[in-house]
Formats: C-alpha cells, sequence, structure tokens
C-alpha cells in the first residue's frame, strides 16, 4: 500500500530529522554538504525512498529530483543558510547576544524552508513497487554513493574517495 504524498512528506521528514540526529550523522552530511556540495535533504530523501520504500533511485530519477528543487536550494535555503552562517562571526556588530537571538531566527527560517524542500522532493519522488524485499547496507551506499556522484560531477573538483567516511556513517546509523 502506497502513502498519500501528504503522509510521505510527513513521514520523509520524520525520517530527515531522526537520522540526522544520530550520533556522527550531522558531522558526515555537513561534510558532503561543504565538502561536494551535496543538497543534504536530497540526500536525506534518497536514503528515505531506500530504506523504507524499498525503492533505490537511479542515476536519472536523481537528476530530476535535483533539477526539481535546485531553483528553491540557490533561491531560498542557500542564502538563508549563507546569512546564518556568516552572522557567527560578522559583520559588526556581530558576533554578540543579539545578533546571536537574530541569527537563531534565522535557523528556524531556514529549517522551514528545508521542510519546504522536503515537501517539493516528496512530491517528485518516484514510487514503484519495491525492487527487494530488504535494502541492505551495499544497496543503500551503491544509491547514496549515486546522489554523491551526481554533485561531484556538477562540480568536478573532488575524488568521491575523499568521502567514502561520511557515507559509511550514515550508511552504518540508517541500516
Amino acid at each position: 500500500m502506497r502513502l498519500p504524498r501528504s503522509d510521505l512528506e510527513a513521514e520523509s521528514w520524520a525520517f530527515a530529522l531522526e537520522l540526522y540526529a544520530r550520533p556522527r550523522v550531522a558531522e558526515a552530511c555537513l561534510k558532503l554538504q561543504n565538502e561536494a556540495g551535496v543538497d543534504v535533504m536530497m540526500f536525506l530523501m534518497v536514503a528515505y525512498a531506500a530504506v523504507r520504500h524499498r525503492i533505490l533511485l537511479t542515476a536519472a530519477e536523481i537528476r530530476e529530483l535535483d533539477e526539481a528543487c535546485h531553483p528553491w536550494r540557490e533561491q531560498i535555503v542557500w542564502p538563508l543558510r549563507a546569512i546564518r552562517s556568516g552572522l557567527k562571526t560578522e559583520p559588526r556588530p556581530a558576533p554578540n547576544s543579539e545578533t546571536e537571538a537574530f541569527r537563531s531566527k534565522i535557523k528556524a527560517v531556514e529549517l522551514d524552508a528545508e521542510r519546504l524542500q522536503n515537501r517539493l522532493l516528496a512530491e517528485c519522488l518516484p514510487l514503484r513497487p519495491p525492487e527487494q524485499d530488504a535494502v541492505g547496507p551495499d544497496e543503500l551506499r551503491a544509491v547514496l554513493r549515486r546522489v554523491v556522484m551526481h554533485f561531484l560531477e556538477k562540480r568536478g573538483d573532488l575524488p568521491i574517495a575523499d568521502l567514502l567516511s561520511s557515507i559509511e556513517k550514515i550508511v552504518d546509523v540508517a541500516t
């Protein structure tokens, strides 16, 4: 039985929050984001499709998801993230207690923007019958590598070998 899209969005968001909160996952996701340009929300959606629905997205499906969400990511999420990150050290009067309170508000808005991106991804997620009875670590590793390779190909400047440990940390806690 397939979930309605609204339930899919809620379930995928809960999955993303739960997985991201696990030990070492946030660090691994941020490394993938900062060093390879990986869209963490998209990465977590692909993991969700594999773990919860046993759907291993193809490289073409990953490209389609990226095409669907990249305008939102680049025009909304990234600018909010840049403002929030910048307020850690500058411009003057940052950092101080007042700018930290403002930074916290930006962080909440950024999280709201990521939730809206998750909704967009859930709407675009290709749903089909499960491909197998269970997705094990090897299959999850392979599909997450596809996501990282997609972003590396766009940047063309970092071998995936530098990121394997981050993928492995996520596979370890997700399966």
